[in-house]
């Protein structure tokens, strides 16, 4: 028993931090850093069966140019185009305390206003991570953690060009993500069947607008975000809920949709905070990036609500019979597609 826990503890000794880091500072006409990875890591790329040899000064000029072509390839810098920045490691010393290599890099090229990091230095582990730290003349703005299975990420810089650089990218995510939503088209389209004026149909738009832009801000930023297992089936008794009113609704009743669309706003703010989670916010630009994914989501529901507010309205003015059976088939379809979802999202998320 002895042996084996001996046997068992021993690979966890010998690499007991499997991380990397890096420090990207971004100057107004250059970009430079220090990357600090374990001799443990490097050794297992070089062949080299001691790692604490690589802290000799001697064995470490000797393996300099394989550390550096190792490495190099592995720690991508790129503008929003996909160009890799040319990166020239000078630099490299040993830290000997934390049985660690410190490399120095340099480009000479100007930091982009969107910058593309890609961090996967030791894929042979797959629980290695790398910390990556994005400075600004000297301020940390932006922190990133690379494992094995992680995309590349964004830094906007806080410049006038990094905003737009952040509309340039956020503005076309939210309206996307409406578009190619069902459950938010779903939703929409639910609200305006019944018709109604154009300043009616305007302070429903404008409800939910308000509804889901204090939510999305709220789990953003970190301040309340429920969990996904309970707001996606409640997006869904939203449609339901919707469409049942649509139906059961009767002449002269009060119109309830602008409530309705405050309060489900409210929730479907949480589902796009989901979306822009799983994008990755730029914490110096949260703001912008907030407002420009808004922005964004009112692109994709005007798209949806004018065109076919239009068109109802055009066919109401000339064949009301035949309109209020598209209402009603509507609604159905509405009420059927949200008890769909929500089962589905219950069982699902439920189990998962």
């Amino acid at each position: 028993m002895l042996l084996a826990v001996l046997t068992i503890s021993g690979p966890a000794q010998a690499h007991p931090a499997p991380f990397s880091y890096a420090d990207v500072e971004l100057r107004e006409q250059h970009i430079e850093g220090t990357l600090s990875v374990h001799t443990i890591d490097v050794a297992h790329e070089l062949g080299i069966e001691e790692p604490r040899t690589l802290l000799d000064e001697r064995v470490l000029a000797l393996q300099y140019s394989r550390i550096v072509d190792v490495l190099s390839d592995r720690l991508v810098l790129a503008n929003a185009n996909g160009e890799a920045i040319p990166l020239q490691f000078h630099d490299i010393t040993a830290a000997t305390a934390d049985d660690a290599l410190l490399l120095q890099f340099r480009s000479d090229a100007a930091p982009p206003p969107s910058l593309v990091v890609d961090a996967h230095l030791f894929p042979y582990d797959p629980a290695h991570q790398t910390f990556v730290n994005i400075y600004e003349e000297g301020e940390l703005r932006q922190q990133f953690l690379f494992g094995a299975e992680s995309p590349p990420q964004t830094h906007y810089a806080g410049t006038a060009a990094g905003v737009a650089a952040v509309f340039g990218t956020f503005v076309p995510s939210g309206a996307h993500h409406v578009l190619i939503g069902p459950d938010h088209v779903l939703f929409l389209i639910g609200l305006i069947l019944i018709g109604g004026s154009l300043r009616r149909l305007a302070v429903i738009v404008t409800a939910f607008t308000v509804g889901h832009s204090v939510t999305l801000a709220l789990a953003a930023t970190g301040t309340f975000a429920p969990p996904a297992w309970l707001i996606e089936p409640l997006i869904a008794l939203s449609i339901v809920i919707v469409g049942a009113d649509n139906l059961l609704r009767k002449e002269g009743q009060r119109d309830l949709r602008p409530i309705f669309a405050l309060l489900f706003g409210l929730i479907h703010g949480f589902g796009f905070a989901f979306v822009l989670r799983e994008f990755g916010l730029p914490t110096g630009n949260l703001a912008w990036s907030l407002l420009a994914f808004n922005i964004g989501v009112e692109i994709g529901q005007l798209a949806i609500v004018v065109p076919f507010a239009l068109a109802l309205a055009w066919l109401r003015k000339r064949a009301l019979q035949v309109t209020k059976r598209i209402v009603i088939g509507g609604s159905l379809a509405v009420v059927l597609a949200g008890a769909y979802w929500f089962v589905d999202r219950v069982l699902n998320l439920g189990s998962g």
